[in-house]
């Protein structure tokens, strides 16, 4: 587990690795959502990056409350958006603490259209009356506008946003290092994976084993990473179709899934 706020190591912690409806899926009875296994009790996908100079966070699911004390993460110094939809997003309003503990808002690297939705679907934390109340009382954010393939700057580290599909949506993944982050996709750009080679490791999306509108699957995932050769690789946004001991004991040996709070150093 993480101690927060500060770490010697950068360190990736996965705080969520499941699809958007979590799993277990609320009415289902299947082996996986009835499964004794904890690595098959899977939030919503997030993970949470550990650096000397704060903790960065990328996304904020609705479990994000629950995500961060499971971890022991008493605060975040900044956050960055894949992307703006509910599963990446709506764990928003539990950002309003952080403030209170880094003594100031909290930078929030995104793209346009996601500070636009944010700035809608949250809109009482950017009226007029709202901006002197107190710290924990809503979410106080500084946006700090971001591009695909346009690296910057943030607790010391420098991050390249990088294009991903989402079918007919476009979407963030990012690069700090030899390390990648891409979740929610179904097709990368040729850019992209010129963006991705040398990498040491790779978080991919894999949701299932038949193929997805949105959402790599199983056999589409393994080609990704056939094609960039990471030294290691982790599956994550995964369904209930998965069975964590199952799926791993057939994969590569350079492939794992991950699960909720797996955590290493990069």
């Amino acid at each position: 587990m993480i101690e927060s706020p500060h770490a010697p190591e950068r360190r990736l912690t996965f705080l969520g690795t499941g699809t958007s409806s979590g799993v277990p899926v609320l009415g289902c009875d299947c082996s996986v959502c009835t499964s004794d296994d904890p690595r098959n009790n899977r939030t919503r996908p997030s993970v949470l990056m550990t650096f000397p100079a704060g903790d960065l966070l990328i996304d904020t699911t609705p479990e994000m409350r629950i995500q961060l004390l499971r971890e022991r993460v008493r605060r975040v110094h900044a956050i960055a958006y894949t992307h703006h939809h509910a599963d990446h997003l709506f764990g928003l309003d539990d950002a309003r603490m952080f403030p209170k503990w880094i003594g100031g808002a909290v930078p929030v690297y995104c793209e346009a259209d996601t500070e636009d939705y944010i700035k809608r679907v949250f809109s009482y934390a950017f009226r007029e009356e709202s901006r002197n109340w107190p710290a924990g009382f809503v979410p106080k954010i500084e946006f700090q506008r971001i591009e695909p393939y346009r690296a910057f700057e943030a607790l010391g580290q420098t991050i390249l946003p990088v294009r991903l599909h989402h079918g007919r949506f476009t979407v963030l993944g990012f690069r700090v290092g030899d390390l990648a982050y891409c979740t929610d996709v179904n097709r990368i750009p040729e850019e992209t994976f010129e963006a991705l080679e040398g990498l040491d490791v790779l978080i991919l999306d894999a949701l299932r084993f038949d193929p997805h509108p949105t959402h790599f699957s199983l056999d589409e995932a393994l080609k990704v990473v056939e094609r960039l050769r990471p030294r290691q690789a982790y599956f994550t946004h995964i369904s209930h179709e998965f069975d964590h001991a199952r799926v791993e004991a057939i994969l590569p040996p350079n492939v794992r899934l991950a699960y909720d709070g797996l955590a290493f150093p990069f």
